[in-house]
């Protein structure tokens, strides 16, 4: 399909509706394909949709290739922060659970929750009844965090679990969210 006069471009407001035709969506944020159609688009007010939509997509990706090699038993970048092999922003400690800061916030208070023994809780999915104390543990590590953070009257506990919540890690970990007025529905 080849589109010849510059009065048939394509005009999209809202980069939201094109991530969800395109095919791809090009690092250049002024390239638009869909199968045989590449057209430049012109410039539309603010570029933070065009980040959202380049973000959104990036996270997907993360979540298909974490699952791929999920289930290896490989050292986690958490199994390595626990370890302090990789320096974090620590929040929260205890001898079973972590808090520390989300290196790629998503709101002012983003601070992450997890087991300092995955023993097979890459996922609450995956939970079973010998989990349950460290279930209720993180649950618990999550308020202390949210008093410490200031946030304790207003904040968002989150667990993405699997590819389609985009879980980019196979170890279960907790988002603490706040600092900021929350929206209604997520995601």
């Amino acid at each position: 399909m080849a589109v010849t006069s510059s009065s048939s471009m394509l005009l999209l407001r809202n980069f939201a509706t094109a991530g969800k035709i395109a095919q791809s969506f090009r690092a250049n944020s002024r390239i638009f394909s869909t199968g045989e159609l590449i057209r430049v688009l012109p410039r539309i007010g603010s570029q933070r949709s065009i980040c959202s939509t380049r973000a959104v997509h990036n996270e997907e990706a993360a979540a298909k290739a974490a699952a791929a090699v999920a289930d290896t038993g490989a050292p986690t970048i958490f199994d390595k922060i626990i370890a302090k092999e990789i320096p974090s922003d620590i929040v929260y400690e205890d001898e079973n659970v972590l808090a520390f800061r989300d290196i790629n916030p998503q709101a002012p208070v983003h601070v992450l929750v997890i087991p300092k023994l995955r023993d097979g809780l890459t996922m609450l999915g995956k939970a079973e009844p010998k989990h349950v104390e460290v279930l209720g543990q993180l649950l618990h590590a999550s308020k202390i965090v949210a008093e410490k953070e200031g946030i304790l009257d207003g904040f968002r506990v989150v667990i993405n679990n699997g590819v389609e919540a985009c879980q980019s890690v196979y170890h279960l970990h907790l988002h603490v969210l706040g600092g900021r007025q929350m929206k209604w529905p997520p995601g």
